[in-house]
């Protein structure tokens, strides 16, 4: 268990993380302080195509969406099931695996996301 300097919980092996305002685990947090994470990206959705440095396999990138992260979770859920394949989200970085730049154009297309070819 651990504390921080003003003495409240912030860890707990009970319930993983907790909120430093309402001590709650986050899962359960009533003032919503998750929700208040600022956006990730500059608001100009860029999709490119990247395989240096991933063994030549072939990635589909979306940066620059302006959401939180729990909302950029969700979108990297949604294109991935557009897709069919499989992917993460780092850094604010949708990853979809494979070379679907158009699927995920036409879906971003599809949410209301403006979204822009980047790269070649």
């Amino acid at each position: 268990m651990k504390r921080n300097s003003n003495g409240g919980l912030v860890y707990s092996t009970e319930s993983g993380r907790m909120c430093p305002e309402c001590r709650q685990p986050l899962a359960a947090c009533a003032c919503a302080c998750s929700a208040r994470a600022p956006a990730v990206g500059d608001g100009v959705v860029r999709v490119s195509r990247q395989s240096k440095g991933r063994g030549g396999k072939t990635v589909t990138l979306v940066k620059g969406v302006a959401l939180d992260p729990a909302a950029l979770a969700l979108l990297g859920k949604q294109l991935r099931t557009a897709c069919g394949s499989g992917g993460t989200v780092k850094d604010g970085v949708i990853e979809v695996q494979g070379d679907h730049c158009d699927a995920v154009m036409d879906a971003l297309t599809k949410l209301g996301h403006g979204p822009r070819r980047a790269g070649g």
